[in-house]
């Protein structure tokens, strides 16, 4: 069900179901909620653990419930991700959640709740947060804000371009200088298609490649029934921790041998997240990474869905832009056109 949508001038919630982390950098999150108000028309309402480190797991799941049961509330959107919002899962209250569906916008640890809504029957959208996307320094990409656009305000078909520039080195929040301009990019390089001789449209799922790997650990949120995902378009990204190409294929591998992969009709992998703080790879390095990342899906791919659609460097990863990607919602991918629509 794709839940109905916000029109300008509503209210849309601002939770934290990770980290707190705009206590911690609140140049980035005050100037995503600036943006929220002035760029897209929509008045942020925040709970008690939006802006607070270190709250626990029951504490952020009541923010959820009282932000999908707000009725003057019409939309909600992650203030970032984290790493722990696995813990919430188990509290969520799935019937009330059902009965007041709402566009759900977040993206890496929030694939958590993605995965939750998509099992509730509730399309979500994996894409955009207040502090990244929302809160870049200098400006929203374009690219970014015109598809958070749609997905907040529209319900038609929207195609997928790739970036003409895209970036991923980061800059200090706590640097004020940082927020003085906008990122430096590089040119982008365009998609690279593989298998791309047939149109396939399917419903989304997937997410971040290594919370998926948690759940599928935990068994959360994986239905035991996987004819549900038969013929649905999956879509993988890899974080800012920078996974290694061993590591990913492990946990494509494991997927394959759950019996997942050969269910899809296509993949769409997006573009590596190749630069950290703790890891400021240079150019070639970087370089070096992505390419092992993208021979590691290849080689997964080979044994356990060698003739699937792929689509590699897509941009809704954490890289720069973010298209937003409809999370259990129509994704039709065109091989031999070179062409990506999503249905908002």
């Amino acid at each position: 069900m794709y839940p109905p949508k916000p029109s300008p001038g509503d209210r849309i919630a601002v939770i934290s179901p990770s980290a707190g982390l705009p206590e911690l950098f609140p140049r980035p999150y005050e100037l995503g909620l600036r943006r929220l108000r002035e760029d897209f028309a929509l008045e942020p309402v925040e709970y008690p653990t939006t802006r607070k480190m270190g709250t626990t797991p029951r504490e952020r799941a009541a923010d959820i419930h009282a932000a999908f049961a707000d009725p003057d509330v019409r939309a909600v959107i992650a203030s970032i991700g984290g790493d722990d919002q696995i813990t919430v899962l188990p509290l969520l209250d799935r019937e009330l959640i059902r009965a007041n569906p709402k566009p759900f916008i977040g993206l890496s640890d929030n694939t958590n709740l993605l995965a939750f809504l998509y099992n509730t029957g509730i399309v979500g959208y994996h894409g955009a947060s207040v502090m990244v996307e929302l809160g870049r320094p200098g400006a929203m990409h374009p690219h970014t804000a015109e598809s958070l656009k749609a997905a907040l305000f529209t319900s038609g078909a929207y195609e997928l371009r790739p970036a003409e520039r895209w970036n991923d080195v980061n800059r200090d929040w706590a640097d004020p200088a940082t927020f003085d301009s906008e990122p430096t990019s590089r040119p982008g390089t365009g998609w690279t298609w593989q298998n791309a001789d047939r149109v396939v449209e399917g419903r989304g799922w997937g997410g971040n490649l290594e919370i998926l790997g948690w759940l599928l650990m935990a068994d959360r949120e994986i239905a035991h029934d996987l004819a549900v995902y038969d013929g649905g378009v999956l879509f993988l990204e890899t974080s800012e921790e920078l996974p290694s190409a061993t590591e990913v294929f492990r946990i494509l591998r494991n997927i394959g041998e759950r019996g997942l992969l050969r269910r899809f009709s296509a993949l769409l992998m997006a573009r590596a997240k190749t630069w950290s703080f703790e890891r400021p790879n240079s150019p070639a390095e970087a370089a070096r990474y992505a390419a092992e990342q993208r021979e590691a899906v290849q080689h997964a791919l080979m044994m356990y869905a060698p003739d699937m659609p792929v689509v590699f460097d897509v941009d809704f990863g954490h890289t720069d832009p973010q298209l937003v990607i409809p999370y259990g919602g129509t994704i039709r991918v065109d091989g031999p056109a070179r062409r990506i629509t999503v249905t908002y």
